[in-house]
């Protein structure tokens, strides 16, 4: 991710240079490269940025250069969630050193008025979302004939969520745009075509376009069952140290209840992120997260969007996200800023076949792996786990044990029936399909008396024979 270009070659401002200094900041990654150099001669620009890519230097260092702290709005920044907006606003902050600048967010889910003081005392640059951006400015709070820089970042977020004719009408109005800085981690047509519409003469910086760039993280698969996807994450919890941080990713906003419910009744200090808790509330778990206080995180995608802590080791993807660009975006959580990562999927029979698109599409290496072994000094698995044979259960319920007897010896198919039913105390039905196979039986048995099953075969011979039941999977 990282080049040999030092962010001294670019000759930057003094208190630019003076912040990157700071925080130790010596080289710029590939985005950074490709585009703060065409953007601070004034070009429209448009970039792939992905995840942990650096893209708020790319575009944060040139507007921070063209800007001076007069308290007139001159640059405004379009992103597509509070958090990232806040994300977004606290790098620029940091980056901007001893400017004198006034950086402001303006997104929903807090009070108006007080945003609309704040802007009322100056304001140089403005990070927000569409959606409150256009209401402040129908309220008269933000002048969007000012600006001279715009920015939208996450375009194709932006897409997904619906935005764009929200965008459209912010553009509308920037009367004195000069410059427009666009980033996306994909582009599909309709944010090209989009882009012509309210860019000029835009440059395309396909940074690393035909190479998906992963950070350097460990990419793991657990073949497991949901019954047991909470004993895998158990083990994966508990030999994180007291320096780790993980987000454990689910698709719906039920299963990150659960997850947390069923997480801090085996003793795990953990919180739940998604859409349905109110602003205060996100923010507080979120500065939670930040300053060390809280460790694990269970999120939804669309929760987790602008969490940008670099100590976190660790993302799980407890559910296999239906959309493949998710898993990208989860994985870009870890392995931040050159440090070690890594993510482990939990992988039902049914998640498998979007496993296999994810890799085939990014041409990802998932290794298959066994569940983790504890940790030394720890004997006993955190979460129990289940005997669960719903993995190895036809459409129908049914579970395949092959038996080693042949026909001769099984007598018939309603013989064998009938004494696995007295063995088991089951009635018929519980009892599938028996056929025999060269020197074989195979035998199905409704996976919810699986485990009886296959007690019974063990313990009891039948009519001499000692049966060493296998599943077949």
């Amino acid at each position: 991710m990282f080049t040999t270009t030092r962010f001294t070659e670019w000759n930057l401002p003094d208190h630019l240079q003076s912040s990157l200094d700071s925080i130790g900041w010596e080289f710029a990654t590939q985005v950074q490269k490709d585009t703060v150099p065409l953007a601070r001669q004034g070009r429209d620009v448009i970039g792939q940025a992905r995840t942990g890519s650096g893209k708020t230097a790319a575009f944060g260092l040139p507007i921070l250069e063209r800007c001076q702290p007069t308290g007139t709005l001159q640059a405004l920044i379009l992103a597509p969630t509070r958090e990232l907006a806040n994300q977004v606003a606290q790098e620029m902050v940091m980056l901007k050193g001893e400017t004198g600048l006034t950086i402001q967010t303006v997104y929903g889910g807090t009070d108006i008025e007080k945003q609309a003081s704040s802007l009322a005392e100056g304001v140089d640059i403005i990070v927000g979302t569409p959606g409150r951006v256009m209401d402040m400015t129908e309220r008269n709070h933000i002048d969007l004939s000012t600006p001279g820089l715009f920015c939208l970042d996450e375009a194709d977020r932006m897409l997904d969520m619906g935005f764009f004719p929200d965008i459209m009408w912010i553009t509308e109005r920037l009367t004195q745009r000069e410059q427009t800085l666009l980033f996306s981690a994909t582009f599909p047509q309709e944010i090209i075509d989009a882009a012509h519409e309210f860019m000029n003469d835009p440059e395309f910086v396909l940074t690393n376009a035909e190479k998906l760039d992963i950070p350097p993280i460990d990419l793991h698969a657990v073949r497991v069952g949901r019954a047991n996807k909470l004993w895998v994450l158990g083990r994966l919890l508990i030999r994180m140290s007291d320096t780790d941080q993980t987000i454990v990713f689910c698709n719906t906003k039920r299963m990150v209840d659960l997850a947390v419910e069923r997480l801090n009744k085996h003793k795990f200090d953990v919180a739940g992120l998604h859409g349905d808790l109110n602003q205060n509330q996100r923010e507080r778990i979120l500065s939670s997260f930040r300053n060390g206080e809280v460790k694990t995180i269970v999120a939804t995608d669309v929760a987790a969007r602008g969490i940008d802590v670099d100590t976190v080791t660790l993302v799980v993807n407890y559910d296999v996200p239906d959309d493949m660009d998710s898993f990208i975006h989860r994985i870009g959580r870890t392995g931040r800023i050159g440090r070690h990562g890594a993510a482990w999927s939990l992988v039902s029979r049914d998640d498998a076949p979007q496993l296999s698109r994810i890799m085939a599409t990014y041409g990802l290496d998932i290794a298959s792996s066994e569940a983790p072994e504890l940790p030394n000094g720890v004997s006993r698995d955190p979460v129990r786990r289940q005997d669960d044979f719903s993995e190895s259960a036809d459409v129908f319920g049914y579970v395949t044990v092959r038996l080693n007897i042949g026909a001769d010896d099984a007598g018939s198919s309603l013989q064998l029936s009938k004494w696995m039913q007295g063995q088991m105390r089951c009635n018929d039905m519980d009892i599938g399909e028996i056929r025999f196979e060269n020197n074989a039986t195979l035998m199905s048995v409704h996976k919810s008396k699986i485990g009886t099953a296959m007690k019974a075969l063990s313990q009891h011979d039948y009519d001499g024979h000692a049966l060493e039941p296998v599943i077949v999977e």
